[in-house]
C-alpha cells in the first residue's frame, strides 16, 4: 500500500472512530434525557393518583372508545 492510500485509510479510520464517540456520547446524552422524562411523568403520576384520579380506569375507556374512523363507516 503506498503511502497517500495509508494517509486516506488512517483519515477514514479517524473519521469514523470520531463519528462514534460523538455518536456514543449522544446517545448517553438521550439516554440522560428519557431518565429526567420518566421522573417527571411519574411524578405526575402520583400527583393525579392522590388527587384521586383513576388512570388505569381512564386507559381503558379511551382504548374502548372507537377511532372517529371507524365511526365514519
Amino acid at each position: 500500500m503506498n503511502m497517500a492510500k495509508q494517509e486516506n485509510k488512517d483519515e477514514q479510520i479517524g473519521f469514523h472512530k470520531g463519528a462514534l464517540t460523538t455518536l456514543a456520547k449522544e446517545r448517553q446524552e438521550l439516554a440522560r434525557l428519557l431518565g429526567v422524562v420518566e421522573q417527571l411523568m411519574q411524578m405526575h403520576i402520583k400527583a393525579l393518583k392522590d388527587l384521586g384520579v383513576d388512570l388505569e380506569a381512564e386507559a381503558k375507556k379511551a382504548a374502548q372508545k372507537k377511532p372517529l374512523e371507524d365511526e365514519l363507516k
